[in-house]
Order: structure tokens, then C-alpha cells, then sequence
């Protein structure tokens, strides 16, 4: 038999920088600014963009950092765009929805890399709370509200009313460390199909998406492809790998352009209304809608209104967001070659998560927060996990959702182009999920029915969920009582929510005491807690010396 080369790794190895590693700042150059002058001279509509990729590219943080903003765009402006007008609101409401979003997204990012897991990931907004906003939207009360702003006005106060009460589940389970204590219960064979599912139960963002305006997707996904895989060696200014490093900000341009050029040529005049929404890159009224300046502030809707039914329909979601952003971060610290975060940690993100979804609550952004999957796959796919490089996205997110006109430029991207993006992001963390197979027994008959059954229920059951929504615009569960519906209907629509109860439940009853090699408790028993591992400091160490405050548990 051939020896075993590939031997099961707890960290992987081939990324460029680490998350306490950080790219080069560098200086500009006498290039750089010709560069920048040329690109001006293209096109003044881009030229951010252009200069940016002329003067970082001996300045990769920066790049990488702005390339993060403009990948969260869309899950930040396509949740506005979908619930907003459902609210009542105008063109103006929702641009204002989506600054707001934008910059509490910052916010919550800055907190979560310095004070949370530490992690380089982004906090941006979610689709787990589509289904209980969507309840609160047709509350009877507010639907009585004939004047359309009006009725937007009283829905979002009462959407912050109840991300308000929801918020303190996340912050009680996080900084209790009843969440942590839950994790314990965690195993690799258990966490694989979570964290697989976390990529691929976002598979309805992929190629549908894409097929809604195939001549934007499409080449963007191929370009995407060739230029990050199969161009990922060709280096240019002082031997950076700009194909592997910036595919995001060079294809989006590049299809970004076209687009506009089809747009401004007339290709889509005349064409079905739901295929100008997808191609045209005036979509929404965006621009035009936006101020030049605003700075989002608490309570900006009014006073919030509570509703103990839209609260509790909320804390679903808040459920979900925990599920789905524990695969996220279980992920992310792979990415990053860090060490998988112990119980305190994961503890600790959750509670700053909440946190987070109480900032929401206040600012009034329309939705709760997440991780956001796609930034976390962009780590693999640009091989660098730096968390400075996330800090510095933060403030880009701050800073164009104050400066409106700016941020609505970028905001105006295809949602096509951002599902090519997602169809190679979400794969990539789904197969992050599956790598965390190694540490297992996989010709155990047990573990292969744990995987397959939590991989297929996980896609099976929300798919029935979501089939039934689309068919009768109401989930399968519908009694009587709303927020039971809304409560239900969203924890069982979500596939790594479905996929973590039928993994862990199997995992920890089925022959538990005969099988803990085979579920590779082994590899991962010693990062249970922070003293287990010495890295664990390096990677998860709180700054400016506040773990002698705030000491690991």
C-alpha cells in the first residue's frame, strides 16, 4: 500500500497571510500616479475604483480592505431593495435603509475583530430575519396605515422594537457562556455538515441569480474562475499576484463596465421589468435618490414599539444567526490558519453579536445581523486572512454610507455579478465544512449516516419550506398564531440550522462512548478551552491588555 502523504491537518498552509499577519501598506510611485491619471481620463463614473487598484497595488491592504466593502454590497443593498418597498417605503427610504445597514455593518465589524472572536470576518446584514419582518410587515395594525410613508415609519419602529427584546437572547446565551457550554457538545464529524451547509444552503444566491441576466453572470463567473485560478501565478507590480489577490475588485469592474455600456446603449430598453432590475446598472434609482452626505443616527424613525409576538418571532432569527455565524466562524479561523475558536471565544463573538443586533435595533437598519459567508470564503479564494485587513473594510463601510452619492455608485452593481461571485465563495466554504471529514472515520457505517443524512435534511427540508413559501406566501406551519408561524417557518427554512439538529442530536446519542475516534474528538478535544492550546493566546488574545479584566473562562 503507497504511503499516505495528505495527513489530516489542523491548519492549513498555503495562505499568504495569516490572521496576525498583515499585507504591506508600501508607498506611491511616480507609476502609480500615471496610472491613476489614465484611468481618470477612461471613465469618471469608475475612477475610485481605478485609483485605488493604481495606488494600492504596493499597498495591498488597502486594496483587499475596500475589495471587502464592495463584496458585502450586495446582501447590504438586497435585503433593503426586497423589504423596504414591501414597508411602504420610497426610493429615498431605502436608500437611507441601506446607508444605515452599511454603516451599523461597520460598526459591528470593528467590534467583532477587536473585542469579539478576533476573527477576520464582516458583520453585515441578514436574510435569517426575512421571515419574521416579513410577519411584523403584515401585522394587521400597521397594514391598516393607508399613507405608504407613513405605514414604512411605524413598520421599522416596530422591526427595532423587536430586534431590540431579540437582541438579548444573543447577548444572555454569549456572555453567560451557555453557548460555549452548548459547543462542548460539538465534534468534527458533527460540525462538517453545519458549517457545509452554512455555503451550501445558499445555493438559491448562486446560479439563479446569475441566470436572471446571463450575459452579465456568466462571463463574470468564468472570469472570476480564470483569472483567480488559472492566472493566479502571473505577477506585476513589485511581484504581487493581482489575479489571486484582487479577482473581486478587477472582474467587478471589468463586468461592471460592460454592463454599463449595455445599459447606456439601450440593450435592455423595452425588456420585461424583472430583467432591467437584474442588468441595468441604473436599477432603483439609486444614485439619484441618495443625499450627498448623511450620517446615520440612534433612533432616526422615532421610538421604537414593542410587540411580545414580534419579539418572539424575531428571537428565531436570532437563533439562526447564532447557528449560521458559529459555521461561519469555524470556517473563517480555518482560513486564517488559526486554531478553531474554544468555547469562551465563540462565546464571546456571540455575546458581542448581540450586541451588534441591538445596534441594529437602535439605528433601525431594517434586518438583524450575521456573518457574512461570502467575505469569509474570500479569505480562501485571495489567501489572506488578515484581521487588519477586515478593521480597514470597517471604515470603508463607515465612511461611504456617510458619503451617499459615493455609496450609491457602488451600490448600483448588477446583483448578477455578485451571485457569479457567490456561486465560487459559498462552494469554497462549503468544502471548508467538508475538509473538518478528515479528523474522522469516514468508513465508519455511523459517520457516514450522520454526514449524509444531516447534508441531505439540510437541504431537503428548507427547500420544502421555501417551495411552499414561494407557492403560497406563507410557510408550512400556519396556526393560528403568527409569531408560532414566523417562529417556526424560519428556524426550519434555515439548512445549517436544520443540518446542526440532526447532526448533533445524532452525533451525541448514537453510540457515543464506542465511537469518539470516529467522531475526532481527539483532534479538537483540546481546543475546548483557551488554556488547551498555546496559539490560542496568539490568535485569540483580547488588545490593549484587557484580558487581565476580562480573563478567559
Amino acid at each position: 500500500m503507497a504511503d499516505i502523504t495528505h495527513l489530516p491537518m489542523e491548519q492549513l498552509q498555503d495562505l499568504e497571510y495569516c490572521i496576525d499577519s498583515n499585507p504591506p501598506w508600501g508607498k506611491l510611485s511616480p507609476v502609480s500616479i500615471s496610472l491613476s491619471l489614465y484611468f481618470f481620463s477612461l471613465s469618471l463614473l469608475f475612477i475610485f475604483i481605478f485609483v485605488l487598484l493604481s495606488l494600492s497595488f504596493q499597498s495591498e491592504t488597502i486594496l483587499l480592505a475596500f475589495q471587502n466593502y464592495i463584496l458585502m454590497l450586495g446582501t447590504s443593498v438586497m435585503i433593503p431593495s426586497v423589504l423596504v418597498p414591501v414597508m411602504g417605503g420610497s426610493d429615498g427610504d431605502k436608500i437611507r435603509v441601506i446607508q444605515t445597514l452599511l454603516f451599523v455593518a461597520g460598526i459591528n465589524t470593528l467590534l467583532q475583530a477587536l473585542f469579539g472572536t478576533r476573527l477576520p470576518t464582516v458583520v453585515g446584514g441578514s436574510f435569517a430575519y426575512v421571515i419574521p419582518i416579513l410577519y411584523i410587515i403584515r401585522d394587521s395594525s400597521l397594514q391598516r396605515i393607508t399613507e405608504p410613508h407613513e405605514r414604512f415609519v411605524h413598520t421599522m419602529r416596530a422591526i427595532q422594537g423587536a430586534l431590540i427584546v431579540a437582541s438579548s437572547l444573543q447577548i444572555i446565551l454569549g456572555y453567560s457562556q451557555v453557548w460555549g457550554l452548548f459547543s462542548r457538545f460539538f465534534s468534527p464529524l458533527g460540525m462538517a455538515p453545519v458549517v457545509g451547509l452554512v455555503g451550501l444552503g445558499l445555493f438559491e444566491r448562486g446560479f439563479p441569480v446569475v441566470g436572471n441576466c446571463v450575459e452579465i453572470g456568466i462571463p463574470m463567473l468564468l472570469l472570476v474562475i480564470g483569472l483567480s485560478q488559472y492566472l493566479k501565478h502571473f505577477r506585476t507590480f513589485r511581484n504581487v499576484p493581482i489575479f489571486e489577490r484582487f479577482p473581486v475588485l478587477i472582474c467587478a469592474t471589468i463586468i461592471w463596465t460592460y454592463s454599463h455600456i449595455l445599459t447606456a446603449g439601450g440593450a435592455y430598453r423595452n425588456r420585461p421589468l424583472k430583467t432591467q432590475q437584474n442588468c441595468r446598472t441604473d436599477r432603483a434609482n439609486l444614485i439619484s435618490s441618495a443625499p450627498w452626505f448623511m450620517f446615520p443616527y440612534p433612533l432616526q424613525w422615532g421610538a421604537p414599539t414593542f410587540n411580545a409576538g414580534h419579539a418572539f418571532a424575531m428571537m428565531s432569527a436570532v437563533l439562526v444567526s447564532m447557528i449560521e455565524s458559529t459555521g461561519a466562524y469555524k470556517a473563517a479561523s480555518r482560513l486564517a490558519i488559526a486554531t478553531p475558536p474554544p468555547a469562551y471565544v465563540l462565546s464571546r463573538g456571540i455575546g458581542w453579536q448581540g450586541i451588534g443586533t441591538l445596534l441594529d435595533g437602535l439605528f433601525g437598519t431594517g434586518t438583524g445581523s450575521t456573518v457574512s459567508v461570502e467575505n469569509v470564503g474570500l479569505l480562501g479564494l485571495t489567501r489572506v486572512g488578515s484581521r487588519r485587513v477586515v478593521q480597514i473594510s470597517a471604515g470603508f463601510m463607515i465612511l461611504f454610507s456617510t458619503l451617499g452619492k459615493f455609496g450609491a455608485l457602488f451600490a448600483s452593481i448588477p446583483f448578477p455579478i455578485f451571485a457569479a461571485l457567490y456561486c465560487v465563495l459559498f462552494g469554497l466554504i462549503a468544502s471548508v465544512g467538508l475538509s473538518f471529514l478528515q479528523f474522522t472515520n469516514m468508513n465508519s457505517m455511523r459517520s457516514l449516516l450522520i454526514t449524509g443524512l444531516s447534508l441531505f435534511l439540510g437541504i431537503s427540508i428548507p427547500q420544502y419550506f421555501s417551495d411552499y413559501w414561494s407557492s403560497s406566501h406563507h410557510g408550512p406551519v400556519h396556526t393560528h398564531a403568527g409569531w408560532f408561524n414566523a417562529f417556526l417557518n424560519t428556524i426550519f427554512s434555515s439548512p445549517a440550522t436544520v443540518g446542526l439538529i440532526v447532526a448533533v442530536f445524532l452525533d451525541n446519542t448514537l453510540e457515543v462512548e464506542k465511537s469518539k475516534k470516529d467522531r475526532g474528538m481527539p483532534w479538537w478535544v483540546k481546543f475546548r478551552t483557551f488554556r488547551g492550546d498555546n496559539r490560542n493566546e496568539e490568535f485569540y488574545t483580547l488588545p490593549f491588555n484587557l484580558n487581565r479584566f476580562f480573563p478567559p473562562t
